[in-house]
């Protein structure tokens, strides 16, 4: 096991069960050369920490801005809790110094892969959710992602076209338009999703997105687009 001091220095935390704090810096790959190891993989702590970390951070947009709507609001925290911001986070924490990994894993670089460094992310939030509580978990989550959310929030808003789908199909059709999902590829923690927006059983429009709210906006866009021109 790695000497994980530094790392708490740098977390600001002193684990009270310091096989927490290392079973969430485990790849499968090391277990995979390593099996009398006493370890697990971090792939149960990372399913609790996306869980913990997409509660608190919902909380915190619902408290900030109260005027938002969900779709807004759902947009902006997909950019928040999204692979690139997380792995971000982990290289500043310097988690990749700390994984442990198989001999393929490590000279493929596997310590700088921005998947790997995401999942390490959230793994370690569930280690502390778990060692320290919610409150930790909460503190630990602000202090890392408030400058994150700030740079977001420094963009310009992102348009609701949901919202403005909604009010131009309804004004004219009488009718509410219909999503639905059509396609999904890829693994759990990097899913592409492919949603049509239907209105009297005709498509109006298409989308990808990492997340379906994602898919639903640019399938909106793409019916807007295409309501325009019906109309010009």
């Amino acid at each position: 096991m790695k000497n994980l001091k530094k790392l708490e220095k740098t977390l600001g935390i002193t684990f009270q069960n310091q096989k927490l704090l290392a079973q969430s810096l485990v790849h499968r790959s090391y277990l995979n050369e390593n099996p009398e190891s006493d370890l697990s993989s971090n792939e149960r702590l990372e399913f609790l920490g996306d869980a913990v970390l997409s509660f608190i951070i919902s909380d915190f947009l619902f408290s900030w801005f109260p005027s938002y709507q969900e779709d807004y609001l759902t947009n902006l925290r997909s950019r928040i809790v999204r692979t690139s911001s997380l792995a971000q986070i982990a290289k500043k924490l310097g988690l990749g110094n700390y994984l442990l990994l198989g001999r393929g894993e490590q000279e493929s670089g596997g310590s700088k892969k921005t998947s790997l460094l995401a999942d390490s992310l959230e793994a370690l939030i569930g280690a502390i959710y778990l060692d320290q509580g919610s409150p930790a978990a909460r503190a630990f989550i602000k202090r890392e992602f408030t400058p994150l959310m700030k740079k977001l929030l420094k963009k310009p808003r992102v348009k609701d076209y949901k919202s403005t789908l909604q009010e131009k199909v309804q004004a004219e059709a009488k009718q509410s338009p219909v999503y639905k999902t059509i396609k999904t590829v890829g693994p759990p923690h990097a899913k592409v999703f492919t949603i049509a927006v239907y209105l009297k059983g005709k498509i109006l429009g298409q989308g990808k997105g990492a997340s379906k709210q994602e898919a639903e906006q640019r399938a909106a866009k793409a019916a807007l687009e295409k309501w325009k021109k019906r109309l010009d």
